[in-house]
């Protein structure tokens, strides 16, 4: 385990967060990047695009649909794809996008017959050392190995660990991977969170005082109250898990409505929420003292309602989309800042000083959000797009933005010359 200590926009990052063995700064080596939080720590990027779009350095084809973003470590590129029935797992290229292995890692149908499976797996790869760890829509968590793919072990959320999802749209979790132990959450009675170990994929723990179903969001690691802990939230709550035995630690109620989605914000000792489906954000203060702890909810705003693409905190505030507008809200109150219209809702990432915004039907827009305005900077269309949406959320990586778009993925070379 490595503690990355960044100061971004003043700002600096006081929870515990884990950066995968091996992973450089530049590298993307899980969902949201290094910290979880959807935030590039790259500098010297393009402050506008051409009209067309930045440069497209290249473009992949015949990856297998799917909907899960893209993991960038020590020169290639991770993801996951569907292909004859098989969910796979594909590593390319980062110089060229040629395609290095493509590894079959289950059929759906013998996996978990009852998900509304739709156009592929939807988790992104979460890479670490010499192993790279998926979730597949279907429940299977696989472990493979970075340089050729060889699958090491499989086990499937459903099957082997009860897992209970708040729908049946498909597992879409980026698995978190802390020491000797792969933490997920299957959901379910005989435990929401599990840890499995690395090696093996055999169960260490799983917490049975927590039996939410899952929703289809990506817990983080924090340290609160001089504790470290897993902070997960379920179709039913949010809760903080003890790593050593999958004990709670803490757990406040909340109910989603048809799909939780976006990873929480830990900041010291607060935790704050969001989803979609008219629930909204909410903030929770987290108190705890000798490994005990109390909670309280600071605030329950409908301002922020994200539905998909993820929250993201610079300062004392907080950005995502709300519906088809960009709510920029204050992190300790819950209260507008602003709300503006832009190219619409979709997934967000934050990179040397701008928001890179992709809406579901393939538009891209370069923006400078600050808790006084927001100014659009440029915006470009995908070309050649497929007809599905484009719900898979943008990644910096070494100076490029990759995109993915089922089948295809591109890559844009957006440094300054």
């Amino acid at each position: 385990m490595k503690r990355l200590s960044l100061q971004l926009s003043g700002i600096a990052l006081t929870s515990l967060f884990i950066l995968p063995e091996g992973a450089v700064a530049d590298d993307w080596p899980q969902w949201r990047g290094p910290n979880r939080d959807g935030i590039c720590a790259e500098t010297g990027l393009l402050e506008s695009w051409p009209e067309a779009g930045p440069p497209k350095a290249w473009k992949a084809e015949g990856l297998g649909g799917g909907y899960s973003s893209p993991s960038i470590v020590d020169g290639k590129v991770f993801g996951t794809g569907y292909r004859d029935e098989q969910e796979i797992v594909w590593a390319l290229s980062a110089a060229d996008g040629k395609k290095l292995w493509s590894t079959p890692t289950g059929k759906v149908a013998e996996l978990y017959e009852e998900v509304d499976y739709a156009e592929g797996p939807r988790g992104t790869p979460t890479v670490d050392g010499e192993s790279v760890f998926v979730i597949g829509a279907a429940g299977h968590l696989s472990c493979l190995e970075t340089e050729k793919g060889t699958l090491i072990w499989t086990r499937n959320l459903v099957t082997d660990l009860g897992g209970k999802l708040m729908s049946d749209w498909g597992y879409s979790e980026a698995p978190l991977v802390d020491g000797d132990k792969v933490i997920c959450t299957p959901g379910g009675s005989k435990g929401a969170v599990a840890a499995l170990d690395r090696k093996t994929g055999e169960v260490i723990w799983q917490s049975k005082d927590l039996q939410d179903p899952a929703g289809y969001t990506s817990l983080v690691a924090a340290e609160i109250g001089g504790m470290k802990q897993y902070v997960v939230l379920t179709g039913t709550s949010v809760a903080g898990i003890n790593p050593k035995d999958g004990g709670v630690l803490w757990q406040e109620k909340r109910i989603g409505r048809t799909a939780v989605v976006p990873t929480p914000i830990v900041n010291g000792n607060h935790v704050l929420v969001s989803s979609g489906y008219a629930v909204g954000s909410h903030l929770f203060e987290v108190s705890g003292s000798g490994g005990k702890f109390t909670t309280k909810r600071v605030y329950a705003s409908k301002k922020l309602k994200n539905d998909f693409g993820g929250v993201i905190k610079i300062g004392d505030q907080v950005y995502g989309s709300s519906g088809v507008v960009l709510v920029c809200m204050d992190f300790n109150t819950g209260e507008d800042v602003w709300k503006k219209r832009t190219i619409g809702g979709g997934g967000l990432l934050y990179a040397d000083g701008h928001f890179y915004l992709r809406n579901d039907r393939g538009l891209v827009a370069l923006l400078k959000a600050t808790p006084e305005d927001l100014v659009e900077k440029s915006q470009f269309e995908e070309g050649d797009r497929s007809d599905h949406k484009s719900w898979p959320t943008p990644v910096i990586s070494n100076g490029h933005l990759y995109l993915r778009d089922q089948d295809t993925m591109t890559s844009y070379d957006i440094r300054k010359k």
